[in-house]
C-alpha cells in the first residue's frame, strides 16, 4: 500500500513539474524583444496594454534614436531583439540602407497615408511628432522677450548660452531639427549651416536624448530649446511655466515608425505587436495616458487640447524621410565638424 501511495505521489509531482515547464516554456513563447526609442514612462504602459489585449509580454530597453540604430546595426549578424518601436522615421529609413529590417505590412497598411508607410513594408507609422519652440515663462519676462516666432529670434543675445536642445549623434530630435533648418533655407547646406553656427552661441550644452533640456528649461536653468511637441507638451502637464510657439518660417514634423527586425526570433510576435500599435487599439490610448503625439490611422481623433496648441502653428512641414533617411550620416557628421567643434 504504501509502495502505491509513494508512487501516486511521485505521478502527481512528475505531473505538477511537467504543467510548470510546460507553463515557463509557453511564456517564452509569448514574449518578444524590443529596442524602444519612446521613453520608458511612454513605451510601458503601451507594452502593458498590448500584454493584456494579446497576452504577450515586450521586455525592451530604451536608447535614443542613434544608440538604438548603432545597436541593430551591429547586433545584424544575431539580433537581440525583435522589433524597433518608436523614433524618428530618418532612423528607420538609415536602417533600411544597413540591411537591418524585415518587410512587413499590417493589415492597416493600405488605410495609411503614403508618409505613414514605406512602400515596401520596411517600417509604418504610428504617429507624427511636430517641433516646437519651448520657453521658461520667467526668462522671457526677465529679458522683456515674447515667445519666439521666427527662427532669427534664437539669435537674439538674451539667449546666448541659455539654450538646450539635443546632440544629433544620439538623438533623433536633433537630426529632425537640422533638417527642419534645411528646409527653411530650401536644402542650401551653406545657408542652413551658417545659421546653425550661429545658433550655436546660444547653446548651453547639447543633450543625448530629445527631451533632456525640458526640465532643465522648465527650471529656469535655461531659456528655452527646441523640442517635439510630445516632450515640450508634458513638461506644461508636469507644471512648469514654459510656453510653446512655432517659428513663422515653418518647422518639421518626424513620423514616428515601428519595424521588424530582419532575422528576428519572434517575428510572428514582433507582426502582431506591429499590428496593434499601427491600428486604432494602441493609439487611441495615447489621449488616455496623456501622450500627445499626433496619431498616424485617420481613423482616430487627434486629442483635442494638443489639437488646439497645433492651432497656432502657422507652418508645420513634413520631414521629406527618403531625403533625411539617405542624408542623415552625411550630414550630421558635417554637423559634429563644422558646428558641434566651434
Amino acid at each position: 500500500m504504501k509502495t502505491k501511495y509513494k508512487l501516486l505521489s511521485f505521478l502527481l509531482t512528475l505531473t505538477l513539474v511537467f504543467s510548470l515547464l510546460l507553463s515557463i516554456a509557453y511564456a517564452a513563447e509569448q514574449t518578444l524583444n524590443a529596442y524602444s526609442i519612446w521613453p520608458e514612462n511612454w513605451a510601458r504602459p503601451m507594452f502593458e496594454e498590448f500584454e493584456k489585449a494579446t497576452g504577450i509580454h515586450v521586455n525592451f530597453i530604451r536608447f535614443s534614436s542613434g544608440e538604438a540604430l548603432a545597436r541593430v546595426i551591429a547586433e545584424k549578424d544575431n539580433p537581440k531583439v525583435d522589433v524597433l518601436f518608436g523614433g524618428p522615421v530618418a532612423t528607420h529609413i538609415a536602417g533600411i540602407a544597413e540591411g537591418v529590417f524585415e518587410p512587413y505590412k499590417p493589415p492597416v497598411f493600405d488605410v495609411l497615408a503614403d508618409r505613414f508607410k514605406d512602400p515596401d513594408g520596411y517600417w509604418v507609422g504610428i504617429s507624427d511628432d511636430p517641433l516646437v519652440f519651448m520657453s521658461n515663462e520667467d526668462f522671457l519676462k526677465e529679458n522683456n522677450l515674447n515667445p519666439p516666432s521666427s527662427w532669427y529670434d534664437l539669435l537674439d543675445p538674451a539667449y546666448e548660452g541659455l539654450m538646450q536642445m539635443a546632440d544629433a549623434r544620439t538623438s533623433g530630435t536633433a537630426v529632425t531639427r537640422i533638417f527642419s533648418i534645411l528646409e527653411i533655407f530650401d536644402r542650401d547646406e551653406e545657408k542652413a549651416f551658417d545659421y546653425m553656427k550661429k545658433l550655436n552661441k546660444s547653446i548651453q550644452v547639447y543633450t543625448k536624448s530629445g527631451g533632456g533640456g525640458t526640465i532643465p528649461v522648465g527650471l529656469g536653468e535655461a531659456g528655452a530649446g527646441i523640442f517635439f511637441i510630445v516632450d515640450a507638451l508634458k513638461t506644461q502637464q508636469e507644471g512648469y511655466k514654459v510656453v510653446v510657439s512655432f517659428p513663422k518660417e515653418g518647422i518639421g514634423t518626424a513620423v514616428e515608425a515601428i519595424a521588424l527586425i530582419k532575422g528576428a526570433k519572434n517575428p510572428e510576435l514582433g507582426k502582431k505587436l506591429i499590428d496593434w500599435a499601427s491600428s486604432p487599439a494602441m493609439q487611441n490610448l495615447l489621449s488616455e495616458y496623456e501622450i500627445n503625439f499626433v496619431p498616424a490611422h485617420p481613423d482616430v481623433d487627434v486629442e483635442p487640447s494638443l489639437a488646439k496648441v497645433l492651432e497656432g502653428a502657422a507652418n508645420v512641414f513634413p520631414i521629406d524621410s527618403k531625403f533625411a533617411g539617405e542624408n542623415r550620416k552625411r550630414i550630421v557628421e558635417k554637423w559634429v565638424e563644422e558646428v558641434l567643434s566651434q
